[in-house]
């Protein structure tokens, strides 16, 4: 039963995500804003972590099999992409670079920032 009552609450935020989506006129997916929501909430502890730790592990587990149709949709339009390949190559190969650095520079910012934070103390 803990574990239904968790997904349920992950499945709320997804559809209060659904619904921002419908009603804000900004080109943002709704699972962006259900995640901005679930974030908030977690944040603000408005959703304790608890409530929602369990089965947010197991989806981020399972979260490789999710990859598997949109796998098969490429696969399916073979022709269509197989004209621009090493276009797409190379803006998932800029992309992927760009991401890293910036994840990396950002972790270091938070790193130094909670080293200082130990200092001042």
């Amino acid at each position: 039963m803990k574990y239904l009552k968790q997904f349920f609450i992950i499945i709320f935020i997804s559809f209060l995500g659904e619904i921002l989506h419908a009603v804000i006129p900004l080109p943002v997916p709704a699972s962006i804003y259900g995640i901005i929501l679930l974030f908030a909430g977690l944040m603000t502890g408005m959703i304790p972590l608890e409530s929602v730790r369990e089965v947010g592990t197991f989806l981020i587990e399972i979260m490789p099999v999710m990859f598997v149709p949109a796998a098969v949709g490429l696969i399916e339009s073979w022709e269509i992409l197989s004209d621009k390949l090493i276009a797409y190559v190379a803006v998932t190969f800029l992309t992927t670079v760009i991401v890293m650095a910036v994840t990396g520079l950002m972790t270091q910012k938070v790193i130094r920032g909670r080293k200082e934070q130990g200092n001042d103390q």
